[in-house]
């Protein structure tokens, strides 16, 4: 950690330049204090090789730890994506057989009422197809959303994970900058 010269030969220059032998002699000790206390600061800043790699290897273990977080946190919103989607399927079918049964029923009746009730046929006829195609545009809304619903959690998925990747490389440049 100290830097070694010819203090013999420094003391010697400044004698043939018109200083007397105990002034170089003072000079050079001055010089080498000065030097040695300069290094000396410098080292206090300085980290060492272990500390570095140590450093190192609690930054890796941290991503590591973030990577397996993020894995984790993705299968566990597609999973209840997929439980969400199911339950929204099955209420879907199940009130596209209660559609199903009703439209059975109203036309037994109908066909039973036809010689009498043309009129409330058709009506009923109608109102029947508002509400399938109210049903169908529901559908078709509640599909939409899911649909954009998984699009905005895969974005914030890759928000998330790209916040983690600069953060990561933030700290490691950070790390890196400190050690240079």
């Amino acid at each position: 950690r100290k830097v070694f010269f010819d203090t013999h030969a420094l003391v010697c220059l400044l004698e043939e330049n018109g200083f007397t032998t105990q002034q170089s002699e003072v000079i050079v000790s001055a010089l080498v204090k000065i030097m040695n206390t300069n290094l000396d600061m410098i080292y206090k800043d300085m980290v060492t090789k272990v500390q570095q790699e140590i450093a190192l290897q609690q930054v890796m273990s941290h991503i590591g730890g973030v990577k397996k977080d993020m894995i984790i946190l993705e299968k566990s919103e597609f999973s209840a994506l997929r439980s969400e989607n199911e339950k929204i399927k099955l209420e879907l079918q199940q009130i596209k057989k209660q559609v199903m049964d009703e439209i059975t029923k109203v036309r037994a009746d109908n066909k039973l009422n036809l010689n009498l009730e043309k009129s409330r046929v058709k009506e009923l006829h109608a109102q029947q197809d508002r509400a399938l195609t109210q049903t169908d545009r529901k559908i078709d809304t509640e599909v939409a959303d899911l649909k954009t619903m998984l699009e905005t959690h895969k974005l914030d998925n890759i928000k998330y994970l790209a916040g983690s990747v600069f953060t990561c490389l933030t700290v490691a440049l950070g790390f890196y900058r400190l050690w240079r």
